[in-house]
């Protein structure tokens, strides 16, 4: 069975038309299911929002946006993983490890436990300090538009 854990910026690429989103929804279509944080809900939530305010989507857009998501998580598509206390102390050690020059958010920091957590071996995203940090957590960092 083919997964694979997209962080917010790739579930966005999915439902709205932006740079790469062709390629990463290419990619969505060949997996069995796709996987994020509870916390990358939030974020995606966030980010719709914040493209309603810019003006670069409408608030029927946004509405059909949360419809598709809601839709793909009703039917099995999209799983969401929980956030636990392991997962804060994954986060925890890594930033204890991580070298001084590295520069990695707390948001990207528990995609990466998360992912890491659940088994996954690879992360989806083009974020470059998530993708820079992702081996800190065992992971392989993939962006598909790069």
């Amino acid at each position: 069975m083919k997964t694979a854990y997209y962080d917010a910026a790739f579930l966005c690429k999915l439902i709205f038309p932006e740079a790469g989103s062709e390629k990463v929804v290419i990619h969505a279509n060949q997996m069995h299911h796709l996987f994020c944080s509870m916390h990358g809900r939030a974020e995606f939530v966030a980010t719709c929002h914040r493209k309603m305010r810019e003006g670069s989507a409408t608030k029927l857009q946004v509405e059909e946006a949360m419809q598709q998501i809601h839709q793909d998580t009703k039917f099995g598509f999209m799983k969401w993983l929980p956030l636990t206390e392991k997962h804060l102390a994954r986060v925890e050690v890594a930033f204890r490890h991580a070298p001084k020059d590295l520069f990695l958010r707390a948001s990207d920091a528990l995609h990466l436990a998360v992912a890491a957590e659940h088994g996954l071996k690879e992360i989806f995203s083009n974020d470059r300090h998530l993708l820079n940090a992702a081996s800190l957590f065992g992971l392989k960092g993939k962006n598909l538009l790069a």
